[in-house]
């Protein structure tokens, strides 16, 4: 028991530090790997492309490790995308939306500051809470309704004169355009999030055979994305113009970047996720201060402190109210019952 007790709680803070370093370096690689001239940046759509590949066969490997036998890895990959094709069908709606949504954020932090990108992308979680309540009937406490407010507040601030200043050229920048991306992107993760935990909640369908449905229409999604958006660039440069090795690696981290959000929902807790996701914010600033020669401005450390705090007030678990020994039993008996339980987006 302490050995099982030892290695989920191993478990629990190697998924957040994993967490933390890959939402870090995601945000900070694209940005990095956008800081060329528009005539050799690679094409966002075909990066996605290979993304949503990359996802789909990592998820299609440990299917097959988890089936043991290639008997078992083909029945189970027949059952679920075939026989069931009604359910998988239904995942072809968050996939839409993702490609929609990994598009947009190539947008942004190519008219956003890295930095300004980060807190301003923490509007997910507003959308995610709007969603839940929506299409979850989930119930929020007044903390949380409280932390939405400073998280608007926060995020106004950094805003503000741009959040901060570079040194890098922003000449070919729309800090207009990479605002609408943010916002656009928000809707579309919180919409596709929720979605996709109705599907994860209905069904006893693994996490991982979701991504795979995920991927499959994702893929397929993202390829008309770059027939109807840039196929005339890519007849013109080529598929893979732009392409160096960081943009690889912008890949690779986007697509396993869902991957470690699952094994964090599977091994943490929200408040401890909501720590990861602001410590990830304060070393994109300081990334950004030593690789784009990126300025913090006062506007931009107070929208930051508001939005770490808003994070932190909504992921922290409500106070529990103290039982009564004349109600133990009746709780006793209540708690044996089946009761369907909403977890915190």
């Amino acid at each position: 028991m302490a050995q099982e007790l030892e290695t989920s709680t191993t478990l629990k803070y190697a998924s957040l530090l994993t967490l933390t370093v890959q939402n870090t370096l995601l945000i900070v690689s694209m940005r990095y790997s956008r800081l060329v001239p528009p005539e050799q940046r690679y094409i966002t759509t075909t990066a996605v492309v290979f993304s949503e590949f990359a996802k789909m066969c990592v998820c299609l490997l440990i299917i097959f490790f988890r089936e043991k036998t290639f008997k078992e890895f083909v029945k189970t990959l027949h059952h679920h995308l075939i026989e069931e094709w009604k359910d998988t069908l239904k995942m072809s709606v968050p996939a839409i939306v993702y490609m929609i949504q990994n598009n947009l954020q190539y947008v942004a932090v190519s008219n956003l500051e890295a930095a300004v990108f980060q807190v301003t992308y923490q509007l997910k979680i507003l959308t995610t809470a709007l969603f839940s309540v929506l299409l979850l009937s989930k119930k929020l406490s007044g903390a949380q309704w409280g932390s939405l407010v400073i998280l608007f507040v926060g995020v106004a601030f950094v805003q503000v004169q741009g959040g901060g200043t570079s040194k890098v050229n922003t000449t070919d920048q729309n800090q207009i355009v990479g605002l609408i991306a943010v916002i656009v992107s928000c809707l579309s993760s919180g919409f596709a999030g929720v979605y996709f935990e109705m599907m994860l909640k209905g069904s006893n369908v693994s996490v991982w055979m979701r991504n795979v449905q995920l991927g499959m229409f994702g893929s397929i999604t993202a390829i008309l994305g770059v027939l109807l958006k840039d196929y005339d660039t890519i007849q013109k440069n080529g598929y893979f113009v732009g392409y160096s090795p960081l943009v690889w690696i912008v890949i690779s981290q986007q697509a396993f970047g869902g991957l470690i959000v699952a094994l964090v929902v599977r091994y943490a807790d929200n408040i401890l996720k909501g720590f990861a996701t602001s410590l990830s914010i304060i070393l994109s600033c300081i990334a950004a201060v030593f690789l784009f020669d990126y300025f913090i401005t006062p506007f931009f450390a107070i929208g930051a402190v508001f939005v770490m705090v808003a994070i932190y007030l909504y992921g922290k678990p409500r106070a529990q109210q103290p039982t009564s020994p004349l109600l133990a039993d009746k709780k006793d008996q209540d708690e044996q019952l089946p009761i369907k339980k909403l977890t915190p987006t």
